[in-house]
């Protein structure tokens, strides 16, 4: 049982054993709530076998079952009932996710009530949750079609990234501090900014709570919240981030280290990993392990060095077509590649790195090997005060139309980039695609005209294969090939020096001075017909 601490006296987990009422028993529980129906898949332990094993314990359990994106408000009453004087409690499901989402709603009814409509610290036309790329974009988005809206831009972070340079960083092509801007410098023009954390939401009353207990209201919402990596998904990670060889692209002040342990390694082992999907930029594992190669060999040091990928997928890259290119560089750079390979624990004293597995007889088993040097791709999730609103699906991301990006349930609010459920590839491109189509949508629900500007599901991924070339994927929904240029200019399906020129010259001020801006070159949305 991996259980979650939401409070102290509040825990979620997946679906419990009877083993594990001893546990609880022990952590000081006294009530077990279980959010599954019962026969909800094949071998799951019914509730009356928790309830009975409970009883012995002393422990008192309730059933209040609903599937997943179903729950009523019949259900948030009664968990609001049996919760009323518990003092320790443990909710289960399938996976934690509805339990955790059931309390963020009871939290939500009960803050409610508090503020019984009374009235917001503040009012915005619109409120934008997330500064990243999707949220400024969007914002100024907005602005250019309607210059005089109140809009307020809700993030506690004193800085804003280019991520996309992060892989060039530690490639030794890129300085860091060229990636990062002061958050101040690029929020638009007349809008407020709030450098507070959102608490949760409160869309029945068009309402935002923050951290601090301000309540913000709004008219139309946007949710650009962005993802969580999850370094502490994996055993050890944390505690050998930055040193003992362990390093990773996917944050700012690790990309330099990236770039120091290529430099400075003559031999040895060099690992390299990538977690279950979702993830932001699913090449960029690849791409780390490419430059750090192409170092290695224009230096003469590749001969010496034992250079693996472990990915927990099935395949090098999800779009088939891009994938003869990438396989001819891990023959080129002798990669060993390990598919269904998730990193799970890593040693970093010790140097050794730990991953689940299937065997050959289709037994779980783990996996262990030597490293000198380990990139790492954290697991990533939904941020925490997103998976327990009122907002997202099953999996935990925010539930909306893949065309339109309106929210399925509440139709004045929008989101976009990595924190919706949207499938498309989380990358920053889809988010300058996307931005334009939430944008125009809401100017339309503010004139009173209908909705009709759609998404496509673009994504892209300049893979960098070696320093000076890149294969520059470009797709939509379902895997369908979706170049800007035509394949006399850049071959996508190949690697090329111009998609290189693209991402090392053209994009990073094509990023701040255009997209952050509200400039919509070549992403004006499509109108449905």
């Amino acid at each position: 049982m991996l259980r979650k601490i939401i409070t102290d006296n509040y825990s979620v987990s997946e679906q419990i054993r009877l083993e594990d009422i001893d546990t609880l028993a022990a952590s000081g529980v006294t009530l077990i709530i279980c959010n599954r129906p019962d026969g909800e898949e094949e071998g799951q332990l019914p509730f009356s076998e928790v309830a009975a094993y409970a009883k012995e314990k002393n422990l008192h359990a309730e059933h209040i079952p609903f599937a997943g994106g179903q729950m009523t408000a019949s259900d948030v009453t009664a968990f609001q009932a049996a919760i009323k004087n518990a003092d320790n409690i443990h909710a289960y499901c399938r996976t934690g996710n509805r339990s955790s989402q059931i309390w963020q709603a009871a939290q939500e009814s009960m803050a409610s009530a508090t503020i019984n409509n009374s009235k917001a610290d503040a009012q915005y036309d619109v409120v934008v949750v997330g500064a990243g790329s999707a949220g400024i974009s969007t914002a100024a988005s907005l602005l250019k079609r309607k210059p005089g809206l109140k809009i307020c831009l809700i993030d506690p972070a004193d800085s804003h990234f280019y991520q996309p340079g992060w892989t060039l960083v530690g490639g030794g092509v890129f300085k860091a501090a060229n990636t990062r801007r002061n958050m101040a410098d690029v929020i638009p023009a007349h809008t407020t900014w709030l450098k507070e954390a959102v608490q949760t939401f409160l869309p029945n009353d068009n309402q935002v709570m923050l951290e601090n207990g301000q309540i913000i209201a709004y008219q139309y919402l946007v949710v650009a919240a962005g993802i969580k990596l999850n370094w502490d998904a994996i055993e050890g990670l944390s505690d050998t981030l930055g040193r003992n060889g362990v390093t990773s692209n996917y944050r700012y002040n690790l990309a330099p280290y990236t770039w120091e342990l290529v430099k400075n390694l003559k031999g040895g082992k060099a690992v390299f990993s990538q977690p279950p999907m979702p993830i932001k930029c699913a090449g960029a594992p690849q791409k780390a392990m490419y430059l750090s190669c192409d170092h290695w060999l224009k230096n003469d040091k590749l001969k010496d060095i034992h250079v693996s990928f472990y990915n927990a997928g099935a395949v090098l890259f999800g779009v088939a077509d891009y994938v003869p290119a990438l396989e001819s560089y891990i023959q080129k750079y002798q990669v060993n590649t390990h598919f269904t390979h998730n990193l799970v624990k890593v040693d970093g004293p010790n140097k050794r790195a730990y991953f689940a597995t299937i065997n050959k007889d289709g037994e779980k088993t783990i996996i262990e090997t030597e490293f000198d040097m380990l990139h790492v791709c954290p697991p990533q999730t939904a941020p925490d005060f997103i998976r327990n609103s009122p907002l997202v699906d099953a999996a935990g991301w925010v539930d909306v139309d893949k065309e339109t990006l309106q929210h399925t349930q509440f139709k004045n609010i929008w989101s976009l980039g990595d924190v919706s459920n949207t499938p498309n590839a989380k990358t920053m491109a889809a988010a300058r695609k996307q931005a334009p189509v939430v944008a125009q949508n809401i100017a339309d629900a503010i004139d009173g005209k209908t909705i009709s500007a759609i998404y496509d599901g673009y994504g892209s991924c300049p893979l960098t294969v070696e320093r000076g070339k890149i294969v520059l994927a470009e797709f939509s929904y379902g895997g369908k090939l979706l170049p800007t240029f035509p394949k006399w200019l850049n071959d996508g399906t190949k690697p090329t020096y111009l998609a290189w020129m693209l991402k090392e010259d053209l994009l990073p001020p094509f990023y701040w001075h255009g997209m952050l801006k509200g400039h919509e070159w070549f992403v004006k949305p499509t109108m449905r017909k």
